[in-house]
């Protein structure tokens, strides 16, 4: 069985979130037509989710199993689980969930590796040292053998819009001084590589947004693009990477220019999230680029103050779970 037909593994998070119930809609949803993927997690608490459980040992048992019940690997959390109120105690086993579904798919045992939402208070409170799921995966692949230019690189991408950033979680008075002429490259060349093997596209187009308005209007409001951004994207294009010059982020997102690119280099969080949610709020999807595993994760957090009410969507996480299967059948073609 080659990668790309091997079922995804899912972490299932915050067990006090609504991780269990947007696993099981997603279960419900994809089960006759959907990749098969199996959940690392409690399998008790997904069972209170009204769907039929079924215990396997492995991912590669996800497969027959998937069509008649949900598959899970079952890693019980240490403490009960009160839906809507995290507790540290149970923090270390999601963040075991989350390293053995990484051991998985660099085994061999499963294509990719979705990941539904933590929440980072309780793992700060247990001393989970990591800023994030991006970051922690990052560390836990670093010794895996990876050819091209390694990220992490976080894309979020709704509708035909891929959104890739250069800064992340950082306030918006850093970014001037963070957006380095060096930052951009790496950026760029990992988005320009995950393209051609994660997403088919034989010659990629990149586009760079603009830090200032009317990208600088020729100095005028901002040095940036003549300082900083215009230098990278001459090294860039010497390198063969197809890129524009620094466009205004005001007229870039729009219908008829997203026909323009494949990929939008961005430079700073909200320039990013702000175009990806407002095309598409419900099914927008997180994806690590630049690393040795495919990762996807639905583009939402926990959401404490509607869990276990039935209401959350699982939009988000069905987009990521097809995501995750394009990435993983593009790296390993049948």
């Amino acid at each position: 069985m080659t990668a790309a037909a091997l079922p995804l593994v899912l972490s299932l998070g915050e067990p006090a979130g609504v991780g269990p119930e947007i696993v099981a809609k997603a279960w419900t949803a994809l089960r006759e037509t959907g990749h098969a993927f199996a959940i690392i997690g409690d399998a008790r608490l997904l069972a209170t989710q009204g769907v039929p459980v079924s215990e396997v040992l492995s991912a590669s048992e996800a497969g027959p199993a998937f069509g008649r019940a949900l598959p899970v690997i079952h890693h019980p959390t240490p403490a009960p689980v009160t839906i809507g109120q995290p507790d540290p105690a149970n923090a270390g086993t999601v963040a075991d969930w989350i390293e053995r579904g990484v051991d998985m798919v660099l085994s061999g045992e499963a294509s990719g590796l979705v990941t539904a939402p933590i929440a980072k208070a309780p793992l700060y409170a247990a001393g989970f040292r990591f800023p994030g799921h991006t970051e922690f995966i990052a560390e836990l692949t670093a010794d895996a053998p990876y050819r091209g230019t390694r990220g992490p690189v976080m894309m979020l991408t709704a509708r035909n819009l891929r959104a890739c950033l250069v800064t992340i979680h950082v306030p918006l008075d850093q970014v001037p001084e963070l957006v380095t002429a060096e930052r951009i490259c790496r950026t760029a060349r990992v988005v320009h590589e995950s393209m051609k093997r994660d997403f088919g596209i034989a010659a990629p187009r990149l586009a760079l947004a603009a830090l200032n308005p009317h990208a600088g209007e020729s100095g005028s409001l901002g040095l940036q693009e003549i300082e900083v951004l215009r230098p990278a994207v001459e090294i860039l294009r010497m390198e063969g990477i197809t890129i524009t010059d620094p466009l205004p982020a005001d007229t870039m997102f729009h219908d008829d220019a997203r026909q323009t690119y494949d990929a939008a280099i961005c430079l700073y969080h909200d320039q990013a999230l702000i175009p990806v949610k407002t095309l598409d709020f419900w099914g927008g999807v997180n994806a690590t680029l630049g690393l040795p595993i495919v990762r996807t994760s639905p583009d939402h957090g926990t959401g404490f103050d509607i869990a276990g009410r039935g209401i959350a969507r699982p939009d988000s996480l069905i987009a990521a779970i097809r995501l995750a299967s394009e990435m993983a059948a593009n790296r390993n073609p049948l």
